[in-house]
């Protein structure tokens, strides 16, 4: 578990399920369902890490591990707590915990008009690897691939 003075970063917990849920309806416009995330409790593929100062959860991120590639499937931290360094600290143990489970590289997609998340991502050493015309719904926007490789 990654801790830091205002955060711990571990698996995200059954009892988490809630609240990480209700950060996707807060953050995302089409948000994944408490079921949907809950699921992802059950998925052998899957990798999702909270991020917590006592029971509040943080922010989120989740995966997904196929052949040694993995997805980031979502990330988002609560308004009231970004800027503090919490996304970036969620995608670096992300890669860190994966690269440990034989990952060799991490893919995203981002809105082409979210600069904060590209700003972050390029800062960690993503590249745009492609575009998703139309991927976003609502509102409906292109996707920029990125990616990042690394040793195992």
């Amino acid at each position: 578990m990654m801790q830091n003075k205002t955060f711990e970063i571990g698996p995200m917990t059954p009892a988490q399920v809630p609240a990480v849920a209700a950060l996707e309806e807060r953050c995302f416009p089409d948000p994944w369902s408490e079921a949907s995330v809950a699921s992802e409790l059950e998925n052998p593929l899957s990798l999702w890490l909270t991020a917590a100062r006592g029971e509040a959860v943080l922010g989120y991120v989740g995966s997904q591990s196929v052949l040694g590639e993995a997805d980031m499937m979502n990330l988002a931290v609560s308004p009231e707590a970004r800027r503090q360094g919490i996304g970036r600290a969620l995608v670096l143990t992300l890669a860190e915990r994966l690269r440990e489970n034989g990952v060799h590289s991490l893919t995203l997609e981002v809105r082409a008009s979210n600069a904060p998340a590209r700003k972050l991502y390029e800062s960690l050493g993503f590249a745009q690897v492609g575009r998703r015309p139309g991927y976003y719904l609502k509102p409906r926007e292109d996707a920029l691939i990125l990616r990042k490789e690394w040793d195992v």
